[in-house]
């Protein structure tokens, strides 16, 4: 496998697969700091896993597809496990203990330039349990002094040693070769359908509730939670039957004050959040009833409206919010919230399940407003008679008129207006503001784009 460039490549994954069953799984485990990330990034072929030298960098299950000589396969990187781990570790190898049970084979990772180490045998004896075939991956090979060493790893007692390094991919190909006779071959191929499960993003702050929220929807622990801010630091994409659907849900890294001044991985895991946002259809904010609005909150909404997303508010945490409360909340709300009154709002407790039935439809409203579309003949009509009501003012004598207009794009609705000179932004948010009212678009950023006819330049 060739190298990867040495810049991060952000485009957007591909974990999306219309098939007509599921790619055979490949879960990767293995204590903390052995280069899990860094060999996900490698068999992948860009980097996109979030690595820093730091151990516990990765925390959840998170899924990539992959392929090899022709052949697919999804590859779920895991969080280091220990042990003897307590608190958030202990749900970190938890969670690499649910990757083991759901996958079809497993890549054990062991750092060759350390050795066998108690928490390694402690690995191999629930990989044993487990049944599951496994592949040992010796890592950190990058010389011919450590492929020697790497040969004590015979002692594990779960075959052939494949010496690799992640980083500079020398012997992946061998191991990727064992890894495709472990797994099972992938279902027959379709055409793709169209459509597919709808993205839903789940964003905020740090510490908000996202990763319970998406636990609650999907009714099991997917994701690690914890009170410590920042535990989520990839994107984890789980896809979620709810209402009868199915939905792809984004769980996100919460997004920091200014994202310049955060280092390390903190600054790819947001980096990733933004693009988990792009990729997204509809954008689930998620805000902490029991703080009052920062201005980082309403800064992650003007985010969503400016990428164009349908948005969804979900104040979380209601419980904690007690009833006399809840009446001034409720005004402070209405308040802060002035210009996203368009959004659809859902006040609901990740932790007890409060108001949760709520989620699905305000979300359905969002994206059914998000794909609006007006018919040109309505459109105008409509225009008329806004602008028989309420002409553009006189200014300098001069008085722009509206010519025609058109919908240009839905997803998000995009109005192109015609007109005889310049508008003034204050009209143009007049239109914006008619248009919901006339049309709706609950949930949808709605962008009118004005263009003023050019008078001709004489020769």
């Amino acid at each position: 496998m060739s190298d990867l460039p040495t810049g991060y490549d952000f485009a957007e994954p591909t974990h999306d697969r219309e098939d007509s069953g599921p790619l055979p799984v490949l879960a990767i485990v293995g204590r903390p700091n052995v280069g899990k990330s860094t060999l996900v990034n490698r068999i992948i072929g860009r980097r996109e896993a979030v690595v820093e030298d730091t151990p516990g960098v990765t925390r959840d299950r998170v899924s990539y597809d992959a392929n090899w000589a022709g052949r697919g396969f999804t590859v779920v990187d895991t969080g280091g496990w220990d042990p003897d781990a307590v608190g958030m570790a202990a749900l970190v190898a938890a969670q690499a203990e649910v990757a083991i049970n759901a996958a079809d084979a497993v890549l054990f990772v062991v750092d060759a330039t350390v050795g066998i180490t108690d928490a390694d045998e402690a690995v191999v004896r629930v990989l044993r349990k487990s049944g599951k075939p496994v592949v040992l991956a010796a890592n950190k090979v990058d010389d011919q002094r450590v492929e020697s060493e790497a040969m004590n790893l015979w002692s594990l007692g779960i075959g052939e040693p494949f010496p690799v390094s992640g980083m500079h991919g020398r012997g992946t190909g061998d191991m990727l070769d064992a890894v495709l006779a472990a797994l099972p071959e992938a279902p027959p191929e379709r055409d793709p359908e169209a459509g597919g499960p709808r993205r839903v993003a789940i964003v905020g702050k740090p510490n908000v509730g996202k990763s319970s929220l998406l636990n609650k929807v999907a009714k099991e622990d997917r994701v690690v939670v914890s009170d410590v801010a920042g535990t989520t630091v990839d994107p984890v994409d789980e896809l979620i039957t709810l209402g009868g659907k199915e939905w792809r849900f984004i769980d996100t890294a919460g997004i920091r004050r200014k994202v310049k001044n955060v280092q390390g991985h903190e600054y790819y895991a947001s980096l990733r959040t933004n693009a988990a946002i792009e990729r997204a259809e509809v954008v689930v904010v998620v805000i902490d009833s029991s703080e009052t609005m920062s201005e980082q909150d309403l800064r992650i909404m003007n985010a969503v409206e400016e990428a164009g997303k349908a948005l969804v508010i979900a104040y979380n945490k209601w419980d904690l919010v007690d009833e006399d409360r809840r009446y001034y909340l409720e005004r402070e709300i209405d308040r802060d919230l002035v210009q996203f009154r368009w959004a659809p709002r859902v006040n609901i407790s990740a932790l007890t399940g409060r108001h949760m039935e709520k989620l699905v439809p305000a979300i359905e409203a969002a994206l059914d407003g998000w794909q609006t579309r007006v018919p040109t003949g309505q459109l105008n009509a409509f225009l008329g008679r806004l602008v028989a009501a309420h002409p553009h003012p006189v200014r300098s004598g001069k008085q722009p008129k509206i010519l025609f207009g058109t919908q240009a794009t839905t997803m998000p609705p995009t109005f192109a207006i015609f007109t005889s000179g310049q508008i003034e932004p204050s009209y143009q948010r007049f239109i914006e503001r008619r248009l919901r009212e006339d049309f709706g678009f609950v949930g949808s950023p709605v962008h009118v784009q004005i263009r003023a006819r050019q008078k001709n330049k004489k020769r």
